[in-house]
């Protein structure tokens, strides 16, 4: 039996669709849309706008629109840069950290109930196949 990468592309972008929708709930209760969320659990580790559109294959000016909100929302503020006065970073602030981790936690559970119809075995070898399909990208 042959699956060629289409399929296995499609089959993972519905689970994440699907775990996504199930996780709306929750973000909605913590006044995020889904686009803000994942532009805000990207802050820490992008902290500059054209990084985040870069990481999460958004163009520059939607995230934008999400760091304006997110800002307004109390989630993130700016700061100057100290290495470089004339860019502005985002900083979580304390909202921000705390709305992000439910969110994650919400989209954890929604994901570890669905990956608990998998056998123990095949979800080590799931993360192994993911882990390789990662390096390889990098290389």
């Amino acid at each position: 039996m042959s699956v060629d990468g289409a399929q296995l592309w499609t089959l993972n972008q519905r689970l994440l669709g699907v775990v996504m929708d199930a996780c709306t709930g929750e973000l909605t209760k913590l006044g995020l849309e889904t686009k803000e969320f994942f532009v805000l659990a990207q802050v820490e580790a992008s902290p500059y706008p054209a990084e985040i559109a870069t990481a999460l294959l958004l163009p520059k000016a939607s995230v934008t629109v999400y760091v304006r909100n997110l800002v307004a929302k109390g989630f993130v503020r700016r700061e100057i840069d100290e290495k470089d006065l004339r860019r502005h970073r985002l900083v979580l602030t304390p909202e921000g950290t705390k709305a992000r981790d439910r969110a994650l936690a919400a989209l954890a559970e929604e994901y570890d109930r669905r990956l608990a119809r998998v056998t123990p075995q095949d979800r080590v070898e799931l993360q192994r196949i993911l882990e390789t399909m990662l390096a390889s990208s990098a290389a």
